[in-house]
């Protein structure tokens, strides 16, 4: 074997499944209390506005959805640090310049991607009317975003120095930052909503507020984390800052790019329901906003492990070791599957105990807004396992930079299938809600299949190739 196709870092010769097992947890772990801590601060608005009344409820549901829409676009771009940074560690693990220029323009393209969606969030209200939802909701939903929208660029680069750190194998710091992120902004959007503290009754532009706050502090915890901690500070990441490096400005667009509309395409999917739902009643929108958070609460693991899987992937790919990159990519597949297994019983077993949790179950006026959101429960337990195996198979094709074909199966299930099977089962058929669920359900399932069975044909498919060659399979 070339050292060129050495094993990555932390491989065990003697014992390779098992010392894969460990470094996929030790990666993991972080990384899945870092997603829940960040899911947490959505939820914490949430639950916060919750508090005030459903239409508050429901009003932060149209307006995080539709930022999201644009944010999660950004994030998928600037997840091409991770595995860029990875390859080049699989490379030459003592690479810094190479590590350095990626994290630099993954900083660039934040910027470049933020400026024309700020213009378009301060247009929320017009947004939401044209897309014929309730005039009130709109105008609430709006006064949100006025606050909310500024967290988009802190949190983008809070996500590319994250990536940055995760790719070193090094996710701890993150947790660190993302869990005070979860305590300030609990304490801030409380006191801003509600005027605690001294400060000012801001309602709904409060909670906004408190979240641009919260990315700010989130971000520059880890800009120091970058430049203090000596394991990352020999990387100058924020060196030469406004130095162009147009080529590598431009590889990371071809691969980030294609991610991005992948993940955008998904979670726009998601995004598109919270309308539907806009158009069958305010009851079925605050319902599904319970619902929602419940299943991305636990979207945060498999996400963890997604994450890891393109780190894990990625270096074995750049070492140019057939046999790592399989370990690497089964092993967090069937942990993160696995586990969404689990969560999907629990929804079937509790739906009631969890909703609690964002509504007072005491309240007679929140009977129906709960009744309907345990039918969405027992449905999305349904896609639990379906969600987890395409978040991870997508990683693990992302680690060998496979991504503009995930990005066409993203397109033919979430909107082809996904979508349309929205569409057609809630309005007419006449499920309503139910259908809308049902419909997302079967775009998770076409998506994970199509993912998977491209992993099993990667050999055949050549995606071995373009990592380190050769790729070697060590026995």
């Amino acid at each position: 074997m070339t050292a060129r196709a050495q094993a990555p870092a932390g491989a065990d010769r003697t014992h390779p499944w098992l010392a894969e097992i460990r470094a996929t947890i030790l990666l993991s772990l972080p990384l899945i209390l870092t997603n829940l801590a960040q899911t947490v601060i959505t939820a914490t608005d949430v639950v916060i506005l919750g508090w005030v009344d459903a239409r508050h409820l429901a009003a932060s549901a149209l307006a995080t959805n539709l930022y999201f829409a644009l944010l999660i676009f950004g994030i998928g771009l600037v997840s091409a640090v991770s595995p860029m940074v990875a390859r080049e560690r699989g490379r030459n693990r003592h690479a810094v310049r190479e590590v350095r220029r990626t994290v630099r323009q993954g900083l660039w393209a934040s910027v470049v991607l933020a400026i024309p969606f700020w213009i378009l969030l301060w247009h929320t209200e017009e947004l939401l009317l044209w897309l014929r939802q309730d005039a009130e909701l709109a105008h609430l939903a709006a006064t949100y975003m006025r606050g909310m929208q500024w967290a988009l660029l802190p949190f983008l680069w809070y996500l590319v120095l994250r990536s940055f750190i995760a790719a070193l194998e090094r996710p701890f710091w993150s947790l660190v930052v993302g869990m005070a992120g979860v305590a300030f902004n609990a304490l801030i959007v409380w006191a801003l909503v509600f005027g605690h503290f001294g400060l000012p009754k801001l309602g709904m532009f409060g909670a906004g507020i408190g979240s641009t706050l919260s990315a700010t502090v989130m971000f520059l915890g880890m800009a120091l984390v970058c430049t203090r901690d000596r394991t990352f500070r020999r990387y100058r990441v924020f060196g030469r800052f406004w130095r162009a490096d147009w080529p590598r400005f431009l590889a990371l667009w071809r691969l980030g790019l294609p991610m991005a509309v992948a993940v955008a395409l998904e979670v726009s999917v998601f995004n598109a329901a919270v309308f539907l739902m806009g158009l069958i009643s305010p009851v079925a929108v605050a319902a599904h906003a319970i619902a929602i958070q419940i299943a991305a609460l636990c979207f945060m693991v498999p996400l963890g492990f997604s994450q890891a899987v393109t780190v894990r992937v990625g270096i074995a790919y750049g070492a140019g070791d057939a046999d790592a990159i399989r370990r690497a990519g089964w092993t967090p597949f069937i942990l993160g599957v696995s586990f969404m297994a689990c969560t999907a019983l629990t929804m079937l077993a509790i739906p009631e105990t969890l909703i609690g949790v964002f509504l007072d179950r005491t309240d007679p006026s929140n009977a129906e807004v709960i009744a309907l959101a345990v039918s969405f429960l027992g449905i999305a337990a349904l896609f639990q396992v379906f969600d987890g195996a395409q978040a991870i198979a997508g990683g693990m094709l992302r680690g060998m930079h496979d991504a503009r074909v995930p990005m066409i199966y993203a397109a033919l299930g979430f909107w082809g299938v996904g979508l349309t099977s929205s569409v057609l089962l809630g309005f007419w058929a006449g499920l309503g809600g139910i259908g809308i669920w049902i419909g997302l359900a079967t775009g998770l399932a076409v998506v994970s299949g199509l993912l998977l069975a491209r992993w099993l044909r990667r050999e055949r498919l050549g995606l071995l190739r373009g990592g380190s060659e050769p790729i070697v399979m060590a026995h």
